[in-house]
């Protein structure tokens, strides 16, 4: 049996792969790299092996990687930084003897047109450096995640409805926790060297299918209300949000509106040999209603 590394297992999509391979394959098959051993407490409960290494520090990563077969490498959360942690990872990887990389990217229409850009090519460049490697690998490039729709339509959603100005565009939704399971699901399997999976749910959405949805779910009419970009952004800066995240959340929405992430494939469906929740199923799942 392989073993297998997670990086970023104490997020909330590692810790999803790494709870659906405990589900099938023995913990001792299992690793997480952990630049903290305090937070990692619960996978040692498991029995998971813990490898501490940073991804600034290339010799604690090979290190980390002696004896790993197969890396989940998941992108790393500072865009300013990643790429080059990413490529640290990849090097590392090469010179611990790692066969396998499963990189998990982003699924967009044009990556070179989107609002996005900053967020969007450190993707792309980390796979064109693993491509260049002599790791065998697999893309699985993720869409937006059902699991963002709170962020998106705000706390108060159920008293003020949804305001934002992403028009008439759809995303086709997926959830984190069923992202995790096909990855776990690929990590597993040996049928995905050199493939790419863009990851969507089977149906596209605009945030005025999720307003019906909660309408329906919470017994509220939930409006959806289209705002200019200019008014979204000052809108948000009124509610003291950071000015990073402002136009973080602009560029999403300018590319929900443009259908970047409406792009819909079968691949989640056939890595989970089944069909994923529909928008209502995982409405229901994430406010418990």
């Amino acid at each position: 049996m392989n073993k297998i590394l997670i990086t970023g297992a104490t997020g909330h999509l590692g810790k999803s792969v790494v709870e659906q391979l405990l589900k099938i394959t023995a913990p001792e098959n299992i690793a997480i790299l952990a630049r903290d051993p305090g937070k990692a407490d619960y996978f040692k409960s498991k029995g998971i092996d813990i490898r501490i290494g940073e991804y600034d520090d290339v010799v604690s990563l090979q290190k980390a990687l002696k004896g790993i077969d197969k890396v989940m490498l998941i992108s790393a959360a500072d865009p300013f930084t990643r790429l080059q942690q990413h490529m640290n990872v990849v090097d590392a990887a090469q010179t611990s003897g790692v066969k396998h990389i499963v990189y998990t990217g982003v699924s967009i229409k044009n990556p070179d047109s989107s609002a996005n850009q900053f967020l969007i090519q450190s993707h792309f460049r980390t796979e064109s450096y693993i491509i260049k490697s002599d790791l065998n690998y697999t893309f699985l490039r993720n869409n937006l995640y059902t699991d963002v729709i709170p962020m998106f339509v705000g706390e108060n959603v159920f008293d003020s409805g949804i305001t934002l100005p992403t028009q008439e565009g759809k995303v086709a939704f997926a959830l984190r926790r069923e992202i995790g399971e096909a990855a776990a699901n690929v990590l597993l399997q040996s049928t995905h060297q050199d493939k790419t999976y863009e990851i969507t749910g089977a149906t596209a959405y605009g945030f005025e299918d999720v307003a019906r949805a909660l309408s329906l779910l919470s017994g509220k009419e939930i409006s959806y209300n289209q705002l200019d970009p200019a008014a979204y952004s000052a809108h948000l800066r009124q509610l003291g949000v950071p000015d990073n995240f402002v136009q973080m959340m602009a560029a999403f929405s300018a590319d929900i509106k443009n259908n970047q992430h409406a792009g819909i494939t079968r691949d989640l469906q056939v890595l989970l040999g089944r069909k994923p929740a529909g928008l209502t199923e995982a409405l229901k799942e994430l406010y418990g209603l």
